[in-house]
């Protein structure tokens, strides 16, 4: 057994050595805040500048441009000067979004109508952008359940998953296809791949849309490490709620911005980060899901929201029948 004496030498000689750990511990923690204030400064208050410019081609590309967040890049797009390619499915739709850009902006406009859940639409796509120099690609078009629902319960199965599929996924790779050669050959261009925060881990009762934004956000971020030395900006986008007709939000709070704020504040991340939540509410939201929450539990909250959207979703459509039923009777 050790004398006491013995005891206090050991700890006087370790003495110095732990002070010098603490020193370095505490350092370099206040070292990575101060590094984390700066890079937030950075990103959420001073932004990229005038990075998003005609200087990197002439026209900006936007899919599912008639609603919601497509539709609000193609407004901010065409305020900064670029001449806008409007692709969604319906042609009166694009029609009144290409005058409305015209006549606010005074640019150029041209629109291809195809509908994204179809395989054999890129040729027609592929003509329609012909010869033109290409400096922003918005990868917008998506599509979600109508309700959360169980895998194995959602109505026409084999056809959601294709038509899922073909809009979520396929889009994104062929859209990609046709443009990014032309902005490799010219060393510039930058490349917007809308993805969701159900991206950034399973969401149960959503899960084949939650897979499909989980490949845009892997598809993104791979691309970007294989172009960036040839100068492209590849970025994944990762909103949580905005107001749109798809998440069915009609008021705007804090955490649930108007398209509008959301698109002006997620373009000032461009060139600064290859994948981001977009908005400063939502990236705090999105630095608690994945950061703080353990994934379980996060997985585990999901699914329960879920299940009482689908429950009250199943009880409104119910009485609706209900009463649809005994109107035809009365008839």
């Amino acid at each position: 057994m050790q004398s006491p004496n013995n005891v206090e030498d050991v700890l006087r000689r370790a003495e110095t050595p732990l002070m010098w750990v603490g020193a370095f511990t505490v350092a370099s923690l206040a070292l990575w805040l101060l590094y984390r204030l700066l890079s937030g400064i950075r990103i959420w208050v001073l932004g990229n500048g005038g990075l998003l410019s005609p200087k990197l081609g002439k026209w900006a590309v936007v899919t599912g441009a008639t609603d919601g967040i497509g539709k609000s890049y193609a407004e901010e797009l065409a305020r900064r000067g670029f001449s806008m390619m409007l692709i969604s499915r319906s042609q009166d739709k694009l029609d009144d979004v290409a005058q409305s850009l015209e006549h606010q902006f005074k640019v150029e406009t041209r629109t291809i109508a195809v509908d994204f859940g179809r395989s054999d639409i890129y040729e027609k796509i592929d003509a329609g952008l012909a010869g033109l120099e290409i400096g922003v690609l918005v990868n917008n078009v998506g599509v979600s359940y109508s309700y959360p629902e169980y895998y194995l319960h959602i109505p026409d199965l084999d056809n959601f998953i294709t038509y899922m599929i073909n809009v979520n996924i396929t889009s994104v790779c062929q859209m990609t296809r046709l443009v990014l050669p032309r902005m490799a050959e010219r060393s510039k261009g930058v490349i917007l791949n809308i993805s969701s925060a159900s991206g950034m881990y399973p969401v149960p009762l959503l899960t084949v849309y939650s897979a499909s934004k989980a490949f845009v956000d892997f598809f993104s971020r791979g691309l970007q490490e294989e172009y960036r030395r040839q100068g492209i900006i590849i970025q994944s986008v990762l909103p949580f709620f905005v107001v749109t007709k798809m998440t069915r939000i009609k008021k705007p709070t804090l955490d649930k911005p108007t398209p509008e704020r959301y698109v002006a504040a997620e373009l000032s991340t461009v060139g600064l980060q290859s994948q981001t939540n977009g908005y400063f509410p939502h990236a705090v939201m999105g630095w608690v899901t994945t950061k703080v929450v353990p994934i379980n539990i996060v997985i585990f909250l999901g699914a329960a929201m879920n299940r009482v959207q689908r429950t009250g979703y199943l009880n409104r459509r119910r009485l609706r029948e209900e009463r649809n039923g005994a109107s035809l009777k009365n008839d």
